[in-house]
This record gives structure tokens, sequence and C-alpha cells, in this order.
């Protein structure tokens, strides 16, 4: 009896705490369940994953949330590879007390291939919500050449080219200016020789005078240019020693000035030489203005008196101090210095002068492009120039051609992968937001069941996100290597970002994949869109590609 009511008593105890248990999970729920039900829901759709070039696709977005929330949906370019032809206004159903809004956009593409819409944020009071992404098909569109008319091509039109200067016109600008900046150099430096070899006043006046004597003038008569000359021999001389107004001064002004001179004993002249200076410079004024002419005795001698004033004048003046001639030397000296400058600046200057026109008939004629990769150099171009190198990598190997030799990589596998794979082996040359990176990378798998290729191909757009690759156009085509091996490439473009300065870098990308001597063989080639070179570098890069056989 007591063993019955022990079991009793214990059956009773275990059902009370069953009871309260269940209990406690009422209670949870109840307070549980309109946090869940305040949390908004937010899915994406589409009508069909299949078009033709230019055909529409309807993108939906639902959001399920309560009706105080303030929803932002997707608006701009975040469609892209895909374009957004209409965006179309949010209709609102509404549920006991929450929201389900629906967002139609309607997309296209004119381009075939594979494609990816993006995941879209949609902001819920401020809190970011994802949609997942989704891969559409873009066919070609099939034309019945037997069925549609075809017609005649047309003939090509030529289009009236715009007025644009001619380049011989900027050669000829060039050349001009070459030769005026060479023409002002050589004037320039003609003057400073002359001035070089000028002779000092008094021997410069000797010399005049005895260039006159030598002269025929009087013999012929031309009193006029004789004593126009010899007034501006002693005129020269009294400027530059005496009275530096001498040269533009009247008869009547010098004299008067040479005699207050005189008399303040700054000169210390002779009786006769101003009274004779002032009769040869009166005499020469009628000759030149009044029509004079003195007799052939008369001009002679007054070339003499000429010589006799200027030797007095010349003794007159007091000698200079040892100290004007120390300050003399210094002035010389500081011009001398100013010049050696003055000419070094010109000089260089016009040395950029001649550089920034031959850039500038360089850039016009051949292109601002062509200038910097020429003379400044180009990262890509310098690659494609320079010495290939072909090698093997991998095991079974894979030979390539690149322009430098690929270095062996780290491979960051998973603990499933590292099961998968009885060998890995990855080789890489440059980086992904570098102008140019190619990698080649081979696979051995542990089973040696045959690997699906197209499970490889498929999970390339994914590998390229996982290296933050972003709007990516995919598009795939067979391919075989030089000896034959079968495979599929992969390549279109897509958007990487620079993580020094954030800049968005538009990039191509060609990637092959193949399933051969039980393994997988991928080789990548990423490049900057607008390179030229770089496009080129990849072209060789691919077409070189050889998987080498196994030997059975």
């Amino acid at each position: 009896m007591k063993k019955d009511q022990l079991l009793d008593s214990i059956y009773k105890k275990h059902t009370l705490k069953k009871q309260l248990q269940a209990v406690l999970v009422i209670v949870v729920a109840f307070f549980a369940f309109p946090a869940m039900a305040q949390e908004a829901q937010v899915s994406a759709s589409i009508d069909t994953a299949r078009i033709k070039i230019g055909e529409q696709i309807l993108y939906k977005i639902n959001v399920e949330t309560d009706s105080t929330n303030l929803v932002v949906f997707p608006e701009g370019n975040t469609f892209s590879p895909l374009e957004v032809v209409e965006s179309l206004g949010a209709d609102t159903t509404r549920i006991q007390n929450r929201f389900q809004l629906l967002k139609e956009y309607t997309l296209t593409q004119f381009d075939s291939g594979s494609y990816t819409i993006p995941q879209q944020r949609i902001i819920i009071n401020e809190k970011p919500f994802l949609t997942d992404s989704i891969r559409v098909e873009v066919a070609d569109v099939a034309v019945d050449t037997t069925k549609q008319q075809m017609y005649p091509i047309k003939p090509s039109v030529e289009i009236p080219q715009s007025f644009s200067i001619p380049a011989w016109v900027w050669w000829l600008l060039a050349i001009l200016m070459i030769l005026g900046v060479l023409l002002f150099f050589f004037i320039k430096r003609r003057k400073e020789k002359a001035l070089e070899n000028k002779l000092p006043p008094y021997e410069q006046a000797m010399k005049d005078l005895d260039d006159l004597d030598k002269s025929t003038l009087i013999e012929n008569r031309e009193v006029k240019e004789y004593y126009s000359r010899l007034t501006y021999a002693v005129r020269r001389y009294l400027d530059e020693k005496v009275y530096d107004r001498a040269m533009e001064s009247t008869t009547t002004e010098l004299i008067s000035f040479l005699e207050m001179q005189q008399k303040s004993g700054v000169l210390h002249l002779h009786g006769k030489t101003l009274q004779n200076l002032k009769q040869i410079l009166q005499r020469a004024d009628l000759a030149k203005f009044a029509g004079s002419r003195p007799d052939v005795i008369t001009a002679k001698e007054d070339r003499n008196k000429t010589r006799m004033i200027i030797n007095d004048v010349k003794s007159s003046m007091p000698e200079p101090t040892e100290e004007e001639l120390m300050l003399d030397e210094e002035y010389r000296q500081n011009k001398l210095s100013k010049k050696r400058k003055k000419r070094l600046i010109l000089g260089v200057s016009g040395g950029v002068l001649v550089i920034f026109i031959a850039l500038a008939v360089l850039i016009s004629s051949k292109g601002l492009d062509y200038v910097i990769e020429t003379y400044w150099g180009h990262p890509t171009k310098e690659l494609l120039e320079g010495e290939w190198i072909r090698s093997e990598y991998g095991a079974p190997a894979v030979a390539i051609t690149t322009p430098e030799v690929l270095v062996r990589q780290e491979m960051e596998l998973s603990e499933d992968a590292t099961q998968t794979y009885a060998d890995a082996q990855m080789f890489s040359f440059g980086s992904l937001v570098s102008n140019f990176y190619t990698s080649l990378s081979t696979r051995i798998f542990t089973k040696q069941d045959q690997f699906d290729l197209k499970t490889g191909v498929d999970g390339v757009y994914k590998e390229l996100e996982n290296q933050g690759a972003q709007n990516i156009v995919m598009k795939q085509e067979e391919f075989s290597t030089v000896n034959g091996a079968k495979g599929v490439r992969v390549f279109g473009t897509l958007e990487m970002t620079n993580p020094v300065n954030d800049e968005v870098q538009p990039k191509k990308y060609s990637i092959l994949n193949f399933a051969e001597n039980g393994g997988f063989q991928q080789i990548t080639v990423i490049y900057d869109e607008e390179d030229s070179y770089a496009e080129e570098i990849s072209g060789r890069i691919i077409n070189s590609v050889e998987l080498i056989k196994l030997n059975n």
C-alpha cells in the first residue's frame, strides 16, 4: 500500500512539472509573438528568368511591416547591369495593423548573356534589409533569313569634318617661336658683346677724331656731316665724364654749365678752351641748320681744337681716389654678376619655352596619351613590349606564356575543401586593383569521379564576389587550347573598389575553366577596362594556354 502511495505521489509531481513547463512555453510565446509580428518581412521576385534582347522583366519587392514604419525603396542605378525602364509607384494593402507594400520595376538588357540582378537595399525605419540576388538569362533574337526580307547595304555617306587647325600650322608656329627665341638671344648677346668691347670715353673720342680725319668729307664738301660727327665726339665725351645731359643740351646750356663748373673749381680749364668750344659748337650749328659752309682750313683747325679741348678737359678732371676706384670696381663686379644671373635666367627660360613648344606640338600632332606613354612610360605597355616567359605551373602542369613569372600563392581552403582536394596550387602576378592581374590555379580531387565543369563555371560569379567585385556582367563560350583541350571561357566586365582611395575601377575579365586530368584548372586575367595594352596582353596569355596531357 505504501508502495502504491509513493508511486502515485511521484506521478502527480511529474504531471505538475509538465503542466508548469507547458504554461511557461505559452507565456513566452505570448510575449514573443508581438515582437515577431513587429519584425518586417522583405522579399523580391521576377516574372521570368529568361528573356530576349530588349524584352522587359517585371521585378517586384514585397515589404510587410508595421503601419507606423517608414519604408524607403531603392532608386537609381542599383539594378546594374540591367537597366531600369520604369519605376512604378508602390501599392499599399492593409492587413489588420500592418501594411503590405508592393513596389514594381520594369528592367531590360540589350546584350545577350547571363546577368545577375544584385541585392537591393530597402531601408525600414533606418534599418537596412537586403533582398536575394537573382540570375537572369538574356538570349539572342534568332532571325530567319528565309522569311525576313533582306535589303542591300546602303553606300557609306561622307560626313563633313568639323573645322580643325592643320598639324602643319602648329609646326610652323613652333618653328617661328623657336626662331624668334634664338633671334632674341642672338641680338641680346651681340649688344652685350658691343658693350663689353666698348672703349673708355677718352679713347673713344680720340678714335672718332682719327676716323673723321681719315674721311674725305671735307674734300667732298660734306660740311654738315663733318661738323655733326665732330661735335658728336666732343659732346659724347663731355656727357660721359662731365655733364650727363651734354648730348641733348643746346650750345648755350652746355657752355653755361661748363662755366659754372670752372667757377666752382670742379674744372680747371685753360683760358681759351671754353671760348674755342663755344665757337666750334656755334659754327657747327650754322653748318647744320643755316647752310653755312666753312672753308677747309677752318674745318681742319676746328678738328685740331676739338682734340685739344678734350685733352684739356681730361687733364682738368681730378684723379679718382682709391676709395672711388674700389667702389667703382665693386659696382662693376655687381653689375657683371647681375648680367650673369640675368643671362642664366634667360637661358633657362628659353630652354623651358622650347621644351614647352615641343611638347605642345607633339600633343597636338600625336595626342596626349602618346606623349605620356612614350616619354613617361606606361606600366602595361612596358609589360607588353618586355621579354615574355613561358613556364609550366601546377600538377598536372599548365603551360602558359606571361610577361612576368607567376609567383606561388597560399590558397585559403575550408576544411571541406581540404578533404575534397588531393592537391591545390595557385600562382599569380599583380593585384586585383592594379592595372593588370593574372592567376593560374590547379586542383586535383581525392575522388576519381569525373568533375562536372559546369559546377566550376557556376562558382565563378561567387568567387568574383568574394574577391570584392561588384556589378558583374558575365558571358560564357566554349574554348579550345592550342593542343585541343576543351573548356569554357567566362568573360565580361566588373567593378572593383580601390581600398586606398575608395575609387571604383571598371575592369574587364576573362577566365578559362578546364576539367582535365582528373582535376579543375582555371586561368584568370583581370585588367582596366580602358587599357588597350592590357587587353592585348590578355589575348596573348589566353591564346598561349596549353594543358599538358598525362601519360597513361
